[in-house]
């Protein structure tokens, strides 16, 4: 009888923490968004299985950044942005910050409305600046749910884009698995030139996202704001299952990315932009395949652009100390990608350009995360370990310098 309550007990415990999923999975759709798509298949297009092991360390450093994130929403009950604007004691200064953060937020639409409307003119030929509409319309919707259901409702319509999204650009991978050596290969650390490189921080841009780290946070307060009195260490141990859970969800898919135009499409010519993907993979792999290719670019679209959003909005509050009204805040980082559209830039280009911009935003986030999570004035007896302020340190020193790299080898054309 003692044994069978033990059980019961350990299986509500459980259920409890499943329950208590779904902040990572929300922030975690950045990690899946369509400039991931851009960087991954044209990575994969163009140098094989080659940087197959960047995919793999942005994916294992963005497991500590997002758990930090959280856990300074959880223990604090503020998010990254507004500690940040606490911390900063200007208002010029608050301003400053706010501007480069809202480059990355409109860098991060750019990406996302750009491959909503691609995804569109795939599947039905929808003229792209009318499909830049649809995309931010439907965004603004699931803004609203988000506002006036709450966090739950939010991130059941995610998790349900999520679920499109793996299906989508997971399914070429069994139709056409990749070569085993290739792959074994790829998780080798090397470079072959400037346009490697500059892969490379695109992938790490897409990976490991700005957007993403102010948004966890934010995410992680809003969803345990009411605890029912359940205890950090309880909501802390349901946040190393729930990131743990996205992380796993986003590397494999960014890797099957990868691999599947690793696969395919080398030597196909047109193969490093998204509707050359596409249509080499309607004419390898047949119709489902490049079908379900663009349904997962449209579910990608449509849920990172809404994150992308959310994300914008509580840096604007945070830093700034503004509300501003859900439609203004939406246009305003839709007229980018609008523009874009409208004067006829190459799409793939824009997204695998938007990533690197993303990418020289990750250490004004990365810092002031690393810091505060080592802060024991702020965190308590939750405050972080040497070794995870170490490693978090050495991952922020890392993305800067090879930001760094980037930009002189693109300034010096070497």
């Amino acid at each position: 009888m003692h044994t069978r309550a033990i059980t019961a007990t350990g299986r509500a415990r459980k259920f409890h923490s499943l329950m208590l999923l779904g902040p990572a999975l929300v922030a975690g759709v950045a990690y899946l968004d369509p400039g991931n798509v851009a960087a991954n298949v044209t990575a994969g297009a163009r140098y094989g299985y080659l940087l197959i092991w960047v995919v793999i360390c942005a994916n294992l450093v963005a497991w500590l950044i997002q758990y930090l994130s959280a856990k300074l929403g959880v223990v604090t009950g503020k998010s990254l942005p507004q500690l940040c604007g606490e911390r900063i004691g200007s208002r010029a200064g608050r301003i400053a910050y706010w501007i480069q953060a809202e480059g990355v937020a409109m860098a991060t639409d750019l990406a996302e409305v750009i491959g909503g409307a691609v995804a569109l003119w795939l599947l039905f030929e929808v003229p792209l600046l009318v499909g830049g509409l649809i995309t931010g319309g439907v965004s603004l919707v699931l803004l609203v749910v988000q506002s006036r259901r709450g966090p739950r409702a939010f991130e059941r319509v995610i998790i349900g884009l999520l679920a499109v999204i793996v299906l989508g650009f997971s399914w070429g991978v069994v139709v056409a698995p990749p070569d085993a050596a290739g792959l074994v290969g790829g998780l080798v650390p090397r470079f072959e030139g400037t346009d490697s490189v500059l892969l490379a921080v695109s992938v790490l841009g897409a990976t490991i996202m700005p957007h993403a780290i102010y948004a966890h946070s934010s995410l992680a307060r809003d969803r345990f704001r009411d605890r029912d009195g359940l205890s950090t260490p309880t909501l802390l141990r349901a946040t190393r299952i729930d990131v743990s859970v996205a992380m796993v969800i986003a590397g494999s898919v960014n890797l099957a990315m990868m691999l599947l135009a690793a696969a395919n499409l080398p030597g196909v010519v047109g193969t490093d932009t998204i509707e050359g993907a596409h249509a080499a993979l309607g004419a390898s792999l047949g119709p489902v395949v490049a079908t379900l290719f663009a349904v997962g670019l449209l579910a990608s679209g449509l849920a990172s652009t809404s994150v992308g959003a959310y994300a914008g909005a509580e840096i604007m509050h945070g830093l700034l100390r503004v509300d501003v009204p859900l439609l203004t805040r939406r246009l305003v980082t839709l007229i980018p990608a609008l523009v874009v559209l409208a004067i006829g830039v190459d799409p793939t280009l824009a997204l695998v350009l938007s990533q690197v911009v993303l990418s020289f935003g990750i250490p004004f986030a990365l810092i002031p995360l690393v810091r505060f999570t080592a802060d024991r004035r702020l965190m308590g007896q939750h405050v972080n370990r040497l070794w995870t302020t170490i490693a978090g340190s050495l991952a922020a020193a890392a993305l800067t310098a090879l930001n760094g790299v980037l930009l002189w080898l693109v300034v010096t054309g070497a």
